[in-house]
């Protein structure tokens, strides 16, 4: 069975930090990128930042570029995002995601969300 488990998300201030992680599990891990995204009430569905554990290859979205950091622990099967200087409008539910081709290609599994707030 295909599972990927996020964690991680919670309550801290403006400027603070938290550290997400994703671990999965069903599926050759070092075949795959994952991929983290965000949604917040209201708001589409965000993509921020994806990982290629096929090379290491990573990518973020402006938004988030210089603050989150994407990390991949393929012995542990675990994906992190490091969310350094949060804002208040970082605060929605955050998903990470496996896709089997590459980064933004098409995503075959999904894990279920974190919340993350963040208070002024």
């Amino acid at each position: 069975e295909v599972q990927l488990q996020a964690s991680g998300g919670g309550l801290v201030q403006a400027g603070g930090s938290l550290r997400l992680s994703c671990a999965a599990s069903g599926f050759t891990f070092d075949d795959y990128a994952i991929g983290w995204f965000r949604q917040a009430p209201g708001k589409e569905r965000e993509g921020l930042s994806c990982i290629d554990n096929n090379d290491g290859s990573t990518f973020y979205a402006d938004s988030v570029k210089g603050r989150f950091t994407i990390s991949s622990d393929n012995a542990k099967n675990t994906v992190y995002l490091q969310m350094n200087s949060l804002k208040p409008e970082d605060t929605a539910v955050y998903y990470c995601a496996a896709d089997a081709v590459g980064c933004g290609l098409g995503y075959d599994y999904w894990g279920q969300g974190t919340q993350v707030t963040v208070s002024s």
